[in-house]
């Protein structure tokens, strides 16, 4: 064989390899893009899943009870998949390429229909957190001008500081009394770190003002503005989309309570490109304005109960939630307070990202209504939580706004922040 047909040869055959890696690379993204790893099924309701290639599915449960009569969940072979249960149950789904090759394993979850009140209106936020949070180790200098870290390799940013000496530290000026109050001695600090408890010993330094420090820098609550998503008929709301992270550490801020108060927008800085824009509130955090109470701070939103007045405001209008399944790209609405009053402006939804692995991010969407462009520039920072309604179900909330883009921005599918509540 001459080397002229050898080379040939050769280039064929890595032109087919080549070719095949690229069927099946595209076959995974396929899969990884459009088929999520969790599904939500309504319960008695056949739901049919259409497949751009042939597969076929096998669905099944880890475990049956051993008496009673078993619910059986309906599939039809390739290409489409059609399911169906009478009850509220969890499945796995193994998806299988021409019927043998497994590509896939997908955790089905039976749930209820479930309608809520989207609500669109802004609201002010205070957090207290679960001990003090550390955002910092820094440096103290004593009465001699020397530079000590009492606290360096020893406490580390996003610990929790939870007692003091076997004392419960009740805030960030708690600690600071508890310190300055330890006349030089060994203080044994007892923290939260990953969710465990560690207690490790610091000596305090005497600094040049006379006191005793350890050189951490702390925080013990956030506030902020952000808008209110959903209220069921119980009261309990959730709003966000995303979670009340620490502005220094940017770790989700594990609270111990919370409340959400009436706020007023008085001015909009409006987004440009390259320089997000935000809503200004004012919001005062006496008793007679707080609506309800803050009991989780989750990646998909923060969560808790609003008093029994406002509750009853607010649950007009129930509207069924839209799994994500049933979230297409085309026309759809927000619903957010700019100007005083809760209104609907179009936006158009331009991607879907149904196993998105930031689940803050499932919806791309951009504001296509004339009037919000030229109130705000598109979307801005205050409007984290603004519902997203498409087909007359409620089916997301606003969670991010592009640096590069004002009119663009992120969404998390509703079904993340309802089924947390």
């Amino acid at each position: 064989m001459s080397k002229r047909k050898k080379g040939y040869l050769i280039f064929l055959w890595m032109f087919l390899l080549l070719s095949i890696s690229g069927f099946f690379g595209a076959f995974y993204y396929y899969f990884y893009r459009n088929i999520p790893n969790t599904y939500k099924l309504p319960v008695s309701k056949e739901e049919t899943i259409h497949f751009a290639l042939p597969v076929s599915a096998e669905v099944y449960k880890e475990s049956i009870e051993t008496m009673g009569t078993n619910n059986v969940i309906k599939t039809t072979p390739a290409g489409s998949i059609t399911l169906k249960a009478d009850r509220l149950e969890s499945y796995h789904m193994d998806l299988k390429l021409f019927g043998t090759i497994p590509v896939k394993t997908i955790d089905l979850e039976v749930v209820n229909d479930i309608k809520v009140y989207p609500v669109g209106e802004p609201i002010g936020i205070y957090v207290k957190t679960q001990g003090v949070l550390v955002i910092g180790v820094g440096d103290v200098e004593n009465v001699n001008k020397m530079t000590y870290s009492p606290c360096a390799n020893i406490i580390n940013e996003g610990d929790y500081i939870q007692a003091v000496n076997n004392e419960e530290v009740s805030g960030k000026k708690d600690l600071i009394e508890k310190v300055k109050s330890c006349n030089g001695k060994d203080l044994i600090i007892t923290l939260r770190r990953d969710d465990e408890a560690v207690k490790v010993k610091v000596k305090p330094v005497l600094d040049k003002s006379g006191d005793y420090k350890i050189g951490l820098w702390i925080r013990d609550s956030a506030q902020g503005i952000g808008t209110l998503t959903f209220v069921d008929e119980e009261g309990k709301f959730g709003a966000l989309g995303h979670g009340i992270n620490d502005v220094d550490t940017s770790e989700l801020m594990e609270i111990e309570n919370g409340g959400v108060y009436k706020a007023d927008i008085v001015s909009i800085r409006k987004g440009e490109n390259g320089n997000p824009g935000e809503l200004t509130g004012v919001i005062d955090y006496g008793m007679e304005n707080k609506l309800g109470i803050i009991s989780k701070n989750t990646d998909v939103g923060i969560y808790g109960t609003l008093s029994k007045e406002e509750t009853n405001s607010l649950t007009k209008g129930a509207i069924p939630i839209g799994l994500k399944q049933e979230v297409h790209e085309g026309k759809a609405f927000i619903l957010c307070e700019i100007d005083g009053e809760s209104k609907f402006y179009d936006v158009e939804i331009t991607e879907i990202n149904l196993d998105n692995d930031n689940t803050n991010r499932g919806i791309v969407l951009k504001i296509t209504d004339e009037n919000l462009i030229n109130l705000t520039g598109g979307i801005v920072q205050g409007m984290s939580g603004a519902p997203i309604i498409q087909d007359g179900k409620l089916i997301g909330a606003v969670t991010h706004v592009f640096v590069r883009d004002a009119t663009k921005g992120y969404g998390v599918f509703i079904e993340n922040m309802v089924l947390m509540r």
